[in-house]
């Protein structure tokens, strides 16, 4: 059960200032990972990749490191240290990594002291709490490397469900506007004007945006209750669990000699995640950007989607014409459905 209450207080100016995150964050799902590697449970998914993760650490010679250096100062507990998940991560895994070995020594002390009065850390950190600027390197580098090791070979089943979740928020927004979004957040979130209300593992919180913003972060690996940085100052943010499963859609052999294996794979992602952006179809179908606008125009001229420029977004549509396209390929009622995250 939740330990308490986080309250997010919005004004005017932070309701036009929420955004979603446009990737997966890897330092937010290294901790997330780390804590579910640790715990049992989670349904099928889960386990096979914490079955598979601990072979791939092994395999790197990763596991003795990642128990002695990362797994302490990530506790399943209420409190790590907030320099472990950097803003930057959200322009890309590299300027995350190098945001963290760029940690002021200061702030490594002040929060590893933080971290001390939580739980007990082992003599292998003492370095890092000193500050010690190659030990901030080398949790970089060991960051990097357990990314690589465990993160990266699942990247695109998390990309499917994080994408799958950012198309959800996009077309609510685009179609009812930011409190509706807000108001659609998992069953864990409520939306009270002008205060979005999380059940929150820390405690009772309040954070005060002040003009701000929110950036909102789908994780895969979180599982329970979502998460917020522990510095009120830092730049606002709210982790979250979304529904792990979201099955490739199947285009059939009929619809791809028609139109192409590629084009058919946009068409039926468009359909299957109505609101789909250019870069959610480019990540999902594994093409560049300038090849998923392509398809994506093409479609669009042959009256199969409808393409709508929202801000800096084109969302996507499927057209009565394009859905009956697939309609023939598409699985019976209830085959291939998503089950929910916890």
């Amino acid at each position: 059960m939740p330990g308490g209450i986080l309250r997010i207080v919005f004004t005017g100016e932070d309701l036009a200032r929420v955004r979603v995150a446009t990737r997966v964050d890897e330092p937010w799902e290294t901790v997330m990972s780390l804590h579910v590697l640790r715990q049992p449970g989670g349904g099928p998914d889960l386990t096979a990749w914490r079955r598979r993760a601990r072979a791939d650490l092994a395999a790197a010679g990763l596991l003795r490191p990642v128990r002695r250096t990362l797994a302490p100062l990530m506790p399943i507990k209420a409190y790590w240290p907030d320099f472990l998940t950097p803003h930057e991560a959200q322009s890309g895994v590299e300027a995350g990594l190098d945001a963290l070995a760029a940690t002021p020594a200061a702030r490594v002390r002040r929060e590893v002291d933080q971290l001390r009065r939580h739980t007990v850390l082992p003599g292998t950190l003492d370095d890092l709490a000193r500050g010690d600027r190659r030990a901030i390197t080398g949790l970089a580098r060991l960051a990097g490397h357990y990314g690589r090791a465990v993160l990266t070979p699942h990247r695109t089943t998390m990309e499917h469900a994080l994408g799958r979740e950012r198309a959800r928020l996009a077309r609510l927004l685009t179609d009812q506007g930011v409190e509706a979004m807000l108001a659609a957040l998992p069953p864990c979130t409520r939306w009270r004007p002008p205060v979005l209300e999380v059940d929150y593992a820390a405690g009772r919180y309040e954070i005060p945006l002040r003009g701000r913003g929110l950036t909102l972060i789908p994780s895969y690996f979180c599982r329970y209750t979502p998460v917020a940085l522990a510095d009120p100052g830092l730049p606002p943010v709210l982790i979250y669990p979304v529904p792990r499963r979201t099955p490739e859609p199947d285009p059939g052999q009929a619809l791809s000699d028609l139109l192409g294996a590629t084009r058919a794979r946009v068409l039926c992602h468009i359909a299957a995640t109505p609101g789909c952006t250019t870069s959610e179809l480019s990540r999902r179908t594994g093409t560049s950007l300038s090849s998923a606008s392509a398809h994506a125009q093409v479609l669009h001229r042959a009256g199969l989607i409808t393409s709508t420029r929202h801000a800096n977004m084109v969302i996507h549509r499927a057209t009565g014409l394009g859905a009956a396209l697939i309609r023939p390929a598409a699985p019976g009622p209830g085959a291939g459905a998503a089950s929910a995250g916890e």
